[in-house]
């Protein structure tokens, strides 16, 4: 008993929320799949059943988009590159994407060969020709007109910013899932925010759903490039007709059952094989344009010339909107910066996912640094030899860019080169691979994201996120191919991309938010461990590894006397998300 002068001891403070406090059931999430697919099949009914309605309807919203909230995709996409170089940079660089005394799973010339298949990509081979052209003949407004200008101005649109929002992703799910024993979940990475109970509940389904919602629109609108692209080509060899709305729509279920069929094989007979072979196409093309062009000190010389003219005009490519140049840049802004921040907000939790579970155990200083320079470095090497072998073209009076179709510009460029047809058709494989490996892998992550996280998710659903992606990208280039008209079908599939990532640019936000609440928290930080000379820090995981093994020594004996080549096998094995990490 306690007389009024007695206080009733206050129970100790409870630790923060961290993602292993939420228990994700194993199994199909029916909160998630079915809302996710009954809004994308809805989209799809609506747009392939009832067109002038939907065209109405999405002309309306993307409108309403582009002049209301280009500031926000403008705004939130260079505060994410201030982000994560601030995380990198501030005693939070130290915090290991696992547990302390863990080490990266991949050695670091792996690590970066796999960032630089990451950086490659279908855009890079429709825009590398196009994107320096489009901005030396059209100058972006209120710039210098110039071959600066459209090389700055390309190198702003593929380097930081672009990879700074996969790297928010990137972190969130990897933090989450290995260090602080979460599943591979939007929802999941907000339990610090949001609590485990609503992580688990209606408002975590949601974030997973509009993960999915803005990965399908992410990903069709790839599709619906290279699918225009490759009509392109073909018909540059007199193989189809350009203006074949069929041929487009061919190609895309063509593409849609290739991506299909690479996933459901495995990642071993299926991905790795494709991605290994498109690498090497790349780099031989790449260097057949370098040489065979004859302008490869006119390219290298844009290398400096990029990164300068980027560096000395960054404020000012980062703070244009709408209202910039008296008002009038904003249908400009439309169809490049703001489409581009949509595209790669909505790509992000697939290539977040992909970055997070090659990074596993390093350092968040490592992370930011190999996922901000060395696909930034990539691009700047890409555009200044395809981009700057049509700018010295065009520089010389053979225009590359002709009537300013973008899916032609590559190919007309092959038209100056030695063996034309054959370069063709390798840029056509080219194309086709990029999509492949990267639609395989979003198709098996949102399979994933609608089975709580399954690493290795069903094959049906893998199948059936894949269809679906394919019939969107039709829907996004409905209007251009009924017209015949490229350009439309491109805007067209722009404009839907913008008003899908809309949403998510919000989760991003809340996503750092998450990021730095579940770090303040950390024992490595309250713990003051950052602090410790290196050596000392050494020491330190060298002690930790240690108890891990002796603690998991007595659990492994049953296991190795019932079969001798298990301890073997899994000695140095890394927890698996989801499971026991031991922070100290």
């Amino acid at each position: 008993m306690t007389t009024n002068d007695e206080k009733t001891p206050s129970p100790p403070p409870s630790d923060p929320p961290v993602a292993g406090d939420a228990v994700f059931p194993r199994g199909l999430s029916l909160g998630v799949f079915v809302p996710a697919l009954v809004l994308v099949g809805a989209v799809l009914v609506w747009g392939l059943g009832f067109t002038d309605s939907f065209q109405a309807a999405a002309t309306a919203a993307f409108d309403w988009t582009a002049r209301s909230v280009d500031w926000l995709f403008v705004g939130a996409a260079t505060i994410f590159v201030a982000f994560v170089l601030w995380l990198a940079l501030s005693k939070y660089g130290n915090v290991r994407l696992g547990g302390d005394a863990e080490r990266p799973q991949f050695r670091t010339t792996s690590w970066i060969s796999m960032m630089f298949a990451a950086g490659m990509g279908i855009g890079l081979m429709f825009y590398g020709v196009s994107e320096p052209l489009s901005h030396y003949i059209d100058t972006p407004p209120g710039a210098r007109p110039g071959v600066t200008t459209a090389m700055a101005t390309t190198t702003f649109h593929w380097t930081a910013h672009a990879w700074a929002v996969y790297a928010v992703v990137g972190l969130a799910l990897a933090l989450t899932a290995y260090r602080y024993g979460g599943r591979h979940l939007i929802s999941s990475a907000f339990v610090p925010l949001i609590g485990p109970k609503r992580a688990l509940g209606w408002q975590g389904k949601v974030l997973d759903i509009l993960a999915i919602f803005a990965t399908v629109f992410g990903t069709a609108a790839s599709l619906g490039l290279g699918a225009l692209q490759i009509r392109a080509g073909l018909a540059e060899t007199g193989t189809v007709s350009a203006e074949s709305a069929a041929v487009a729509v061919g190609i895309i279920i063509v593409l849609g059952l290739c991506f299909v069929a690479s996933a459901v094989s495995g990642i071993d007979r299926g991905i790795q094989f494709l991605s290994n072979t498109n690498m090497v196409l790349a780099v031989a093309l790449a260097l057949f344009v370098l040489v065979a062009s004859g302008s490869a000190v006119f390219m290298l010389d844009l290398v400096p010339t990029s990164l300068g003219g980027y560096i000395g005009t960054f404020f000012d490519m980062a703070s244009r909107t709408g209202a910039s140049v008296d008002g009038t840049a904003g249908e400009w802004l439309s169809g490049w910066t703001v489409f581009y921040w949509a595209w790669w907000i909505s790509w992000s939790p697939f290539v977040g996912m992909f970055l997070a579970r090659i990074s596993r155990g390093r350092t968040i200083r490592e992370f930011v640094i190999g996922v901000m320079i060395v696909p930034s470095v990539l691009s700047i090497l890409w555009f200044s030899i395809f981009g700057g072998a049509a700018l010295d073209l065009e520089l010389s009076g053979r225009s590359i860019y002709g009537d300013g179709d973008s899916t032609l510009q590559l190919f007309a460029l092959f038209g100056e080169l030695p063996f034309t047809t054959i370069l063709s058709f390798v840029a056509i494989v080219l194309i086709s691979i990029f999509f492949i490996t990267g639609a395989d892998s979003a198709s098996i992550v949102m399979a994933g994201m609608s089975e709580n996280g399954a690493e290795e998710p069903k094959r049906w659903l893998v199948v059936l996120w894949g269809g679906l992606t394919a019939a969107v990208a039709i829907l996004m280039l409905l209007p251009g191919l009924r017209e015949g008209e490229p350009e439309t079908a491109l805007n067209s599939l722009q404009n839907l991309t913008i008003i899908a990532a809309s949403p998510f640019v919000l989760v991003l936000g809340a996503l750092c938010v998450a990021i730095v609440k579940a770090l303040t928290s950390d024992p490595f930080i309250t713990e003051k461990v950052y602090l410790l000379p290196r050596s000392e820090r050494r020491r330190r995981d060298k002690r930790l590894l240690r108890a891990d093994r002796e603690a998991a020594a007595p659990t492994a004996a049953p296991a190795a006397a019932a079969d001798p080549g298990a301890a073997s096998a899994g000695s140095g094995a890394a927890p698996a998300a989801g499971g026991d990490l031991h922070l100290r």
